[in-house]
């Protein structure tokens, strides 16, 4: 068995934007309760995080952007840099509840680098919008260019990147759209039917780098078949001809069917297979080495605390069955809190997550994604798009 730390601390949950913002820290607080009355985090020392220092911060933020995130709460609101507006409302301790994070998503990628872990998991990570010099999706700072910088200078040529949030992984993008060491892969809804507007096919990275930005845009209503078709067509075989050092994974849960904030149709079930599939990547690719984030949302009942427990439980190899009822506990407390939410009863929403793989001769919806992003990409990397064996 790998060993595998879980990064949590109660103090993020000070990442608050306040008021009905969508980005509520009640999410990971569910998820932590949900995880240890299953018993998943039985015996499991769960690392405490410090905040990222200023050194760190600059690997993926301008000094001048710090200082106003610093300013912004003393400021008011005309502060520029995204902050202020309604996806990025000032708050109190910003700066410092924002480094925590940046922290916390550090701390797990230390314990890979040093090998006292081979997993990792921070799902209060995955701010993956922010960019060099501001706000931007309700992110402040970017935890997942932090770390995957700091990685790069601790051990690691090469990073492979999955980003399966229903929103495209612009910041990371932007971050490394010109260094070969960093694979990253997005898949998200569209970019022409969803924030940010960016992640199509034809961004495949500049310079020395081309080819190491995947994006695979998904057309609305993708289910979890369609979701794994695109995946598996796209993403082993970029992996298997990379070959990275470690795998680095946001795993938002906004894709979901009942997500109030997108259009994709995943379910629990797809989520918990996504997750055992990218820990199968890592063992075929890495060594095993995987650093898991958080990241988008917004269900925050009945999708996230689930999903985010099953992240977890893989992390750990202790996976836990799609049946498993939930804990009387654990419902009344959320009966209690969200009386009028309707509640699931199971670990599950009882999909079937089987998949047509891609090149079977039939023609699915999101075939389209898969051509297109296999033309823009593999054969900058010496693979034929045409053909469903590479």
């Amino acid at each position: 068995m790998h060993p595998s730390a879980v990064v949590w601390d109660r103090a993020l949950l000070g990442y608050d934007l306040g008021g009905d913002h969508p980005f509520n820290p009640v999410r990971l607080e569910l998820t932590i309760r949900l995880a240890t009355e299953l018993g998943v985090l039985d015996g499991v020392e769960l690392l405490v995080p410090e905040p990222a220092g200023e050194a760190e911060l600059y690997r993926a933020h301008s000094a001048e952007y710090l200082e106003a995130v610093k300013q912004a709460p003393l400021a008011g609101w005309d502060v520029g840099h995204g902050l202020g507006t309604p996806d990025n409302p000032v708050f109190s301790q910003m700066h410092e509840s924002s480094a925590l994070v940046v922290g916390s998503t550090m701390l797990a990628a230390r314990k890979l680098a040093t090998g006292e872990a081979t997993r990792a998991v921070n799902i209060a990570g995955g701010l993956h919008h922010a960019m060099r010099d501001r706000a931007s999706g309700f992110c402040v700072y970017n935890d997942c260019s932090v770390a995957i910088s700091w990685l790069l200078e601790n051990g690691f040529d090469r990073v492979a990147y999955v980003d399966t949030d229903v929103h495209h992984g612009d910041g990371v993008q932007a971050a490394f759209y010109d260094d070969p060491r960093v694979l990253t892969v997005s898949l998200h809804q569209h970019p022409f039917t969803l924030f940010p507007g960016t992640g199509y096919s034809s961004e495949t990275g500049s310079g020395k780098a081309e080819g190491t930005s995947v994006n695979i845009p998904l057309p609305p209503r993708t289910r979890d078949g369609g979701w794994l078709r695109a995946f598996h067509a796209v993403v082993p075989s970029l992996l298997a001809e990379f070959e990275p050092q470690i795998l680095v994974s946001q795993c938002g849960v906004d894709s979901h069917d009942v997500d109030p904030l997108a259009d994709l149709a995943l379910t629990v079930d797809g989520h918990r297979t996504i997750y055992r599939t990218l820990r199968d990547l890592a063992e075929r690719h890495t060594g095993g080495r995987w650093l898991a984030v958080g990241g988008g949302g917004y269900q925050l009942v009945r999708v996230v605390p689930r999903s985010w427990t099953h992240l977890i439980a893989t992390v750990l190899d202790r996976d836990i069955a799609p049946d498993t009822p939930l804990p009387p506990g654990w419902l009344d407390t959320v009966r209690r809190a969200a009386p009028h939410t309707e509640t699931p009863v199971t670990m599950s929403d009882g999909a079937d997550t089987g998949y047509a793989p891609w090149g079977d001769g039939q023609d699915q919806t999101v075939d389209v994604a898969i051509r297109d992003t296999r033309r823009a990409v593999f054969p900058l990397h010496g693979l034929d798009p045409d053909d469903p064996r590479d």
